[in-house]
């Protein structure tokens, strides 16, 4: 049964329950999912420090000229305490007296001789002194689970020796099509024929978004066939195949899933293109059934497919976000039916794609945006409010927002 876009996302958002993690170093968690809070064991800084290479003093010795007792290195274990009318001179990181008020930069003191400097009156009480704490205080959550780890954050994880991370295995992939009229794009063809851009596509976007992905063939127009490549996929997370959904006469996927004790979760979504989309399992894999048109096949996978992968990769933010912004041109919905429009965002205008129809393959390579128009909007002037979901890039959040663009 054909499902509206919002049920179909929530069928694909509770359909997803368990992950697995792995636990890796930390060298090899760019990018990855994390399984686990991180807990900061130690504040930062540890301990009380200089923030200047210059001098510790006391407050009240401004405007008088001191004796410099020592010197303290970053790393010295020192536990000297300052005596009034004397000063340390320290090196920034280093652990400054227990007494200390302030660290004074060697280039703000008057050096009298080689063990004595005079301090102006321009001096405030804790200034460059960096206190324990006051970038990372011990208990504190620093990562919490399901964030994709990044340079900053290994740089957290650095600052407190964790060298190993649980994360979130990456989900396995298994893509394949079927249709004898396709061919791969190493193959030869023949004048009636053509190649087949669906599984490239899928397999390149899929692990642009961080999965495991395996091609394991193309299927013939046959139910063994099709059965065949099924069963040889079903360890994996999700098998992602496109045409065979519709209704002609080789259509042979659903009588091939049919056979294999298929659960549809969904069958078909009210949108266009691409509406004779399927979703279900068979076992613990699960299926996405996407319609053969190559533009189709893509923007129902930018829109619902992105979805699934947010879900098996554990990640927090799974709901789609948007930039608000104008739209350049105007736009007629001739059938009032909910529609997936492709087009470019320019950083402060959209622009819908001149040429869009499902069996194109050349509209995406030249659009980093699309808009999901209601159903209820029969025109959209030019400068009319528009929310643009992005492709080229990753933007989602952990709340759920209403994407869809109205008069």
């Amino acid at each position: 049964m054909a499902v509206s876009p919002k049920v179909a996302s929530e069928i694909i958002l509770s359909s997803f329950k368990k992950v697995v993690y792995e636990l890796l170093p930390i060298e090899q968690a760019n990018q990855r999912v994390l399984a686990q809070d991180i807990i900061a064991s130690s504040s930062l800084p540890k301990f009380d420090n200089s923030a200047m290479d210059g001098y510790a003093v006391l407050i009240q010795d401004k405007n008088k000229t001191l004796e410099v007792m020592d010197t303290i290195f970053a790393g010295d274990n020192n536990n000297k305490i300052l005596k009034e009318g004397s000063c340390i001179k320290i090196m920034t990181g280093a652990r400054i007296p227990a007494n200390c008020t302030a660290i004074v930069p060697k280039e703000d003191v008057e050096i009298t001789n080689e063990h004595k400097i005079k301090l102006n009156s321009n001096i405030k009480e804790y200034q460059h002194i960096r206190f324990i704490g006051e970038d990372i205080k011990t208990g504190e959550i620093l990562i919490k689970k399901g964030e994709t780890l990044n340079f900053s954050h290994i740089t957290l994880l650095s600052s407190q020796g964790i060298s190993y991370v649980k994360l979130i295995k990456k989900p396995k992939i298994v893509v394949f099509s079927s249709g004898e009229e396709l061919k791969l794009h190493y193959e030869k063809i023949e004048p009636y024929q053509i190649y087949n851009s669906n599984t490239p596509t899928l397999l390149s976007r899929c692990k642009e978004l961080g999965c495991e992905v395996s091609f394991i063939g193309q299927a013939q127009d046959s139910i063994e066939s099709i059965k065949d490549s099924v069963l040889n996929a079903l360890d994996a997370d999700l098998i992602i195949t496109s045409g065979g959904v519709s209704v002609g006469d080789a259509d042979y996927t659903k009588a091939a899933f049919n056979e294999l004790s298929f659960t549809t979760l969904f069958d078909g979504i009210f949108i266009k293109p691409g509406k004779p989309t399927v979703f279900g399992k068979i076992d613990n894999s699960y299926i996405l059934n996407l319609p053969g048109n190559p533009l189709a096949a893509a923007l129902i996978f930018e829109l619902f497919g992105k979805l699934i992968i947010n879900k098996l990769l554990g990640v927090n933010d799974i709901y789609h976000n948007y930039i608000e912004t104008s739209l350049e041109g105007e736009f007629i919905n001739h059938k009032a039916q909910m529609g997936i429009v492709p087009g470019f965002f320019d950083g402060s205008s959209f622009t819908i794609c001149e040429k869009r129809r499902p069996g194109m393959v050349s509209t995406l390579s030249k659009c980093n945006a699309l808009i999901v128009v209601d159903k209820s909007v029969k025109k959209l002037n030019n400068k009319s409010k528009v929310k643009v979901l992005p492709i080229s890039w990753k933007f989602f959040t952990n709340k759920e927002k209403d994407y869809l663009t109205y008069e």
